[in-house]
């Protein structure tokens, strides 16, 4: 028993510890780093909007969930494409440099929210929409409220619109766990004692960029990030209903991981979940596997860039580095 209360004991003073350091130490550090961008006002509160580039063709980089600072994360494929084209990430409220919102997380929301953030920082349409997971569904809706605006959509191993499951209920209490665990100062932890710099370098990222998203992962779960995540399911049904526009040109780049690995939960093989999507978006969409996992541009940069230039140009020839490539389709 005395054994038993020294370890509950010296369990406890650590997290006594933890806490404070995040509390003071990493607060600080976080609040220490400037905004990559601009900060721009959209209903009262600010959104982070950070480019790079000065081409003629606008690429607007949307980030999916669980992603601390979307501004860093995304820089080594914002370099890769800026030579070509002005490549703009625009930050949700919650995430990154922006603020937290009282406004209700809907699909409509989020589509609104980017639209006025583009605006706000200069940036007129129409956009080649590039999103990462659940944020294909705010630029599907995006195309079909607004095709004019949108030259074309590039999904970046984006979230289905054809397959409606709700959040688990556990979800809630899951999440509830996790942001007691970031208060208690574990997450941004154990972020410093297992993130590989040296690999986050190979990839690109810059030194400033590796502490940075390190710093904020120790404060990315909020009530804003929360809410988007428990009603994402709700995302995808508010969408799933409304007609893709033929006129607006869609690619689905799909990691290889994604595309080979079964998930329970789907009730179908990872490739119908695939080609389902596709054929609510309609017979104009195409898809590419990609090497890589679910994360694509942080480890496929440069596959993505010449997906990218390959789609926008409406090119017909064939990838020159067909060993970055999985087997996949691309039908001109």
């Amino acid at each position: 028993m005395n054994i038993l209360l020294s370890i509950v004991y010296v369990f406890a003073i650590f997290l006594v510890l933890t806490t404070l350091f995040r509390a003071t130490y990493l607060k600080t550090k976080k609040d220490s780093i400037k905004p990559y961008g601009q900060l721009v006002e959209v209903d009262d509160s600010s959104m982070h909007v950070y480019s790079m580039g000065h081409g003629e063709k606008k690429i607007v980089l949307l980030a999916g969930l669980g992603v601390p600072l979307p501004s860093a994360s995304f820089s080594p494929l914002m370099r890769t494409l800026s030579p070509r084209y002005t490549v703009i990430c625009v930050e949700y409220f919650g995430v990154g440099f922006s603020s937290e919102t009282s406004a209700p997380r809907t699909s409509e929301n989020y589509l609104q929210e980017i639209r006025a953030a583009l605006d706000q920082s200069g940036y007129s349409p129409p956009y080649v929409l590039m999103p990462h997971s659940i944020s294909s569904v705010y630029s599907e809706h995006y195309a079909a409220q607004y095709p004019e605006e949108v030259e074309g959509i590039i999904c970046l191993d984006g979230s289905s619109t054809a397959f409606y499951d709700p959040v688990p209920k556990i979800i809630k209490h899951l999440l509830k766990i996790v942001s007691v665990v970031q208060v208690l100062g574990i997450i941004p932890i154990m972020a410093y004692l297992t993130t590989n710099r040296k690999k986050l370098q190979a990839s690109d990222f810059t030194p400033k960029e590796s502490h940075d998203a390190i710093i904020f992962s120790g404060f990315s779960m909020n009530k804003t990030v929360i809410e988007q995540m428990l009603e994402s399911s709700e995302h995808v049904k508010q969408v799933m209903d409304l007609p893709f526009p033929e006129s607006v040109p869609y690619l689905k780049i799909i990691s290889n991981e994604t595309w080979e690995t079964p998930n329970k939960q789907l009730k179908m093989t990872p490739q119908d979940y695939q080609y389902q999507h596709l054929a609510r978006i309609g017979p104009h969409a195409k898809h590419e596997i990609l090497e890589g996992d679910h994360f694509l541009f942080t480890n496929n940069a440069e596959g993505i860039a010449a997906l990218t230039d390959r789609f926008l140009s409406n090119s017909q020839e064939p990838i020159t580095s067909p060993s970055r490539f999985a087997a996949g389709v691309f039908d001109g």
